[in-house]
């Protein structure tokens, strides 16, 4: 039998249950051309529908009737390499998701194609012809009416339109069979490459100005830009014209003339970043000079490996990486560094750009697409050397990877909640594994989970047990809001908290609150009937934000004037529970004249960016700031010497394991940002439960202890790192079909879990349950756990159930996906 040059692509369209790499024909026109990590447009299904894949191999194999060919390549050059590819395939099976999936998370937005299919007459001029074929199908009637009244061509939408709830697929295809209509897709990009015109000179400069020099008085212009060549060489055209006063039209009758030539050359839209003086040499202490040392070792040691640089708060983490950055780009490899929060980003951009210049890309989801765009390709060309951006930054396509920096790594943003469900730690030890890169996991407070691997011997640990400058730790103190109640103090600041305050506000010095809630109440309550207002479209209470006067959903973002009074009964509304904003108007009544910033979700924007906000603090030093988990972590401004934590039970109290360790971390983070500076720290933990653990362990900082306490609880509740949980999620617009489907789930997993191999696997089953939050935006989620080994057998196991899930018919209108150790 004949072979054929055949693309083995992955399909945007291809749902997990039928996600597989399909065969196309290579057409004789793009056998030179096509290369793996490409993007094509292919024919798919009975209706050849037109769609994205991306090319995984290329390959010979047998000539086939069947075969279909790949239409066109949407790519000059790959956008994945066989790393990202290897990749690709890794994550879905790790993470449930399609190959397709995992390819587009590690693509900048605008890179993404948006196609738009179109259907055109073959024959505009057989209009008789055309109705003939169409016969008495009053849909292909009708379409062909549309096509004509739209001069002989039409978008897909427009006929979709016009027919609304019915479909015009079948009459569609028939006209397409019978030659009356062809089906034409274009594609383009979210983003275009940004270019500009540049000039030169097409002869020596002598010759040049000789040629201009007698017309130097009647034509002063032209003379002025070959001046301006001959000593620069090439300039850009605007800055040409901006320098010399000169318009286009004399850039023109210069290249007419044959003196200059322009030629488009592309630039990069860049972050815009305030220049820093460069920074002198780093000056490391015994305890960092010991990590860096040992690190370093790792590092240039021929194989990948995994360290954990455990420090206090102020130790002079970054100080270490920065030294391991300079010594890994003097090697000639390239570094990352992910943090947790946008917020983090400035102040670590601003300290990395004044160690390394124009070798810094900065990747995060706040940056414009065409930002986002040129800084991947930058890195991409090898312009850029050091990476600094959140989580999907670790996606950035950096050859010759050295070093990966995850900084506070046990925070849960570095997991994705949407697909692809994937952790970053995960996808950092694939790609280090890979390129023989050192991975350091740095924090004050790392996971439950790395400390364990690093106890284990898994990791390599290295440890400051010291801040930088000798600066001892702040003072806590632990204020019982109990007894703020019974001395009759309803609000949201305790009598220490204010002392503290008055003190600050005395000296000079700034103060930063944190609680981890926006909105000015929880909720609003009726005193009379007990009514709540909840979200009509999920299954939660809605919080008051004063700012605006209404109640807001912060799941599905459902908004509702505040109404006088209880719509049911008519009594007086009451107001429960504390956010941002009450604790912000709290303050300026209790210190008038005195400025509270606020920094959330709601204050931050687009022209009020973290960045703007932190640097207005710093620069003018805005006595009070209060904010959420943005304040928690990684700022360093030496004038903040108190902290105060509102309320340190908000997330303590949660079914959740990781409640335990999620409350330390904040508490501990958010302590450790006072007294960062020459003078002393002070911090004040407010709570109704000073007896709890975690409170005490925080309020000491004791790490080693909440540790020892939390491991023991772990193993024996059978959580991570002991095993793993595996969650299966129904989702639906009808709960009785959503816990139908979950029912059924059980009944298949128990059948499978009584037999070779799985029997031997011991795997724990729990549920169905709903969700913490059963119903979000109209949709029911339902849940099994399986609590187990992440083995291969058990992923293989659970894809298995989740693909029959998927192609069973009595699930329509029910969605059944997979996570491992989800966040909810």
């Amino acid at each position: 039998m004949d072979q054929v040059r055949l693309a083995k692509v992955a399909l945007s369209a291809a749902t997990f249950a039928i996600d597989k790499p399909y065969d196309y024909l290579l057409p004789a026109e793009l056998l030179e051309t096509a290369r793996p990590g490409m993007r094509v447009l292919v024919p798919f299904g009975a209706g050849n529908r037109r769609i994205e894949g991306i090319i995984l191999a290329i390959a010979d194999g047998p000539q086939s009737e069947k075969l279909k060919a790949v239409f066109s390549l949407l790519d000059e050059e790959p956008v994945l390499d066989g790393e990202s590819i290897q990749l690709a395939l890794w994550m879905r099976e790790r993470y449930f998701c399609t190959v397709y999936d995992a390819a587009r998370a590690m693509l900048p937005a605008g890179l993404y194609f948006s196609l738009q299919d179109r259907y055109r007459l073959v024959n505009q001029a057989d209009k008789e012809g055309a109705y003939e074929a169409a016969g008495r199908s009053d849909y292909a009637r009708r379409i062909l009416d549309l096509v004509y009244s739209c001069g002989g061509a039409a978008e897909l939408g427009q006929i979709r339109g016009a027919f609304g709830a019915k479909d015009p697929g079948p009459a569609l295809k028939s006209l397409v069979d019978k030659g009356v209509l062809i089906l034409e897709t274009s594609a383009s990009r979210g983003v275009g490459d940004k270019t500009e015109q540049v000039a030169s000179l097409l002869m020596p400069p002598e010759e040049a100005l000789a040629l201009v020099a007698p017309k130097r008085k009647s034509a002063p212009l032209r003379y002025a830009v070959v001046e301006l060549l001959s000593a620069v060489g090439q300039a850009s055209s605007k800055e040409i014209c901006y320098f010399t006063g000169a318009s286009t039209a004399t850039l023109r009758s210069l290249v007419r003339s044959g003196i200059v030539t322009q030629e488009k050359r592309e630039v990069f839209r860049r972050v815009a970043v305030d220049s820093p003086e460069p920074a002198g040499p780093v000056v490391l202490n015994g305890e960092q000079e010991a990590a860096f040392r040992g690190l370093d070792a790792l590092r240039t040691g021929g194989k990948s490996a995994a360290a954990l640089l455990y420090g206090v708060t102020g130790s002079g983490k970054t100080q270490v990486y920065i030294r391991l950055i300079q010594a890994c780009l003097a090697d000639g490899g390239a570094a990352m560094v992910l943090v947790p929060e946008i917020a983090l980003t400035p102040q670590l951009l601003h300290i990395f750009t004044s160690h390394f210049g124009e070798e810094v890309a900065v990747l995060h989801s706040s940056l414009r697409a065409g930002e986002r765009y040129d800084e991947w390709k930058r890195v991409r060309a090898g312009r850029a050397r050091v990476v600094i951006g959140t989580r999907s930054a670790v996606f950035a396509p950096v050859e010759r990877l050295g070093l990966l920096i995850l900084d506070e790594e046990q925070e849960y943003t570095y997991k994705s909640e949407n697909v692809p469900r994937y952790h970053a730690r995960d996808v950092a030890k694939f790609r280090c594994a890979r390129s023989g890169a050192l991975l350091v996991l740095g924090s004050a407070t790392p996971s439950v989970e790395s400390m364990y691997l690093a106890k284990s011997g898994v990791y390599h640990l290295f440890e400051l047990k010291n801040r930088y400058n000798e600066q001892a730790l702040p003072g806590v103190y632990i204020a019982d809001m109990r007894q703020e109640l019974r001395r009759g103090n309803g609000t949201s600041v305790s009598g220490l908290l204010r002392q503290e305050l008055e003190a600050n506000l005395a000296h000079g010095e700034q103060s930063i609150l944190f609680i981890n809630r926006r909105g000015a109440s929880r909720m609003v309550t009726c005193g009379e009937c007990g009514e709540v207002p909840t979200c009509p479209r999920c299954s939660v209470y809605l919080t008051y934000h004063s700012a605006n006067g209404r109640l807001m959903c912060h799941y599905c973002g459902h908004s509702e004037k505040l109404p006088a009074a209880c719509p049911q009964c008519g009594g007086a509304l009451s107001f429960v529970g504390t956010g941002t904003q009450k604790v912000q108007e709290e303050l300026e009544e209790l210190f008038p004249g005195v400025e509270v910033m606020r920094m959330d979700t709601d204050t931050v924007s687009a022209t009020q960016s973290h960045e703007k906000l932190l640097s207005r603090f710093e620069r003018e030093r805005v006595p009070i700031l209060i904010g959420t988990q943005m304040v928690a972590k990684g700022l360093d401004f030496e004038n903040v010497t108190l902290v105060g934590v509102i309320a340190a039970d908000l997330s303590l109290y949660v079914d959740d394991y990781r409640a335990g360790e999620r409350t330390f971390s904040l508490l501990t983070q958010v302590v450790g940002r006072a007294g960062r500076g020459e003078k002393q720290g002070r911090a004040v933990i407010q709570t109704y439960t000073p007896e709890n653990d975690v409170i005490t362990n925080a309020a000491a900082q004791d790490y080693d202890r909440f540790y020892d306490e939390e491991i023991g609880m772990r193993s024996l509740r059978g959580c991570p790192p002991f095993r793993d949980l595996f969650v299966l999620t129904a989702s639906g617009a009808e709960e009785s079909r959503v816990l139908r489907v979950c029912m059924k789930l059980r009944r298949t997993l128990e059948g499978w879990l009584a037999q070779p191999p799985y029997d031997a696997l011991g795997i724990q089953l729990l549920g169905p349950a709903p969700a913490s939050v059963a119903k979000v935006n109209n949709r029911y989620r339902y849940r099994l756990t399986l609590s187990g080994k992440n083995t291969k057998s058990l992923r293989a196991l659970i894809t298995a159930l989740v693909v029959a899930a998927q192609n069973d018919k009595e699930n329509r209108g029910v969605s059944v996906f997979a996570d491992v150790n989800p966040l909810d």
